[in-house]
């Protein structure tokens, strides 16, 4: 049972998973308050008002779990929750643990192949941001940097922060056109690339610090809005952070 209605759009025809497209949905409907932390939904009642079956909205909703952003209770029921800001400082803590010793690595190894490939990539990138389109600027971002740990040949590292961006993308936790622009975003950029080109890995590791700690902090800030800890972004950042 629901504790309040909910309206929702139906989804619009699709040839991509129905579920991808049902978190984008349940993400959009927190995001412009349709759907309010604390309050209980159904699964029929999102499976109804997005007007798809409740296999992918359950296969949805399971993804969400992981990530923390709902919380499922009896009988098909679950809540929003919202990101603490301590989770989202830990999650850059383990970014800079990993993608700066990468950023060097790379800046050491850099040839005309990798410069080609991130200059390339940060095309892509300056063409979504020009569009205002999110979610490609998302998509090739997560590119750049992967390219990055890719030339550090360090699988692991690679596949857990991939699983770190997924889960602060999932969980809604994101600066564009709150606190900068998709432009800002990819003017962070210009001297991580820059420094990997001239071979300079001090530079790079140095512009990668500022990138990091710097989207870190807007979105710990952001998470501070709607929590109750009475903690402050830097007493929550340099808890996590040294």
């Amino acid at each position: 049972m629901a504790d309040e209605a909910l309206e929702l759009e139906p989804l619009t025809p699709f040839t991509g998973r129905r579920m991808e497209q049902a978190i984008a949905a349940v993400r959009a409907a927190i995001d412009d308050g349709r759907m309010k932390p604390g309050v209980k939904y159904s699964v029929y009642q999102l499976a109804e008002g997005l007007g798809i079956s409740r296999t992918p909205v359950r296969d949805a909703l399971l993804r969400l779990e992981e990530v923390g952003l709902i919380k499922f209770e009896a009988r098909q029921g679950f809540r929003i929750l919202l990101p603490r800001p301590k989770e989202i400082a830990e999650i850059f803590a383990v970014r800079l643990a990993l993608e700066l010793p990468a950023v060097r690595k790379a800046a050491t190894v850099a040839d005309s192949t990798l410069s080609d490939a991130l200059l390339r990539q940060r095309r892509l990138m300056q063409d979504a941001a020009a569009g205002g389109d999110e979610h490609e600027f998302a998509h090739h971002d997560l590119g750049l940097h992967d390219l990055i740990l890719d030339a550090a040949d360090n699988a692991r590292a690679r596949a857990i922060v991939k699983t770190l961006r997924e889960t602060t993308r999932l969980l809604g936790a994101n600066t564009a056109d709150r606190t900068r622009t998709l432009t800002d975003i990819d003017d962070e950029h210009a001297p991580i690339i820059d420094a990997i080109i001239a071979g300079d890995p001090d530079g790079a590791e140095a512009a990668m610090r500022v990138h990091l700690v710097n989207t870190g902090k807007l979105l710990v800030t952001q998470a501070v809005l709607s929590d109750d800890s009475g903690l402050s972004v830097d007493e929550i950042w340099s808890a996590v952070i040294a």
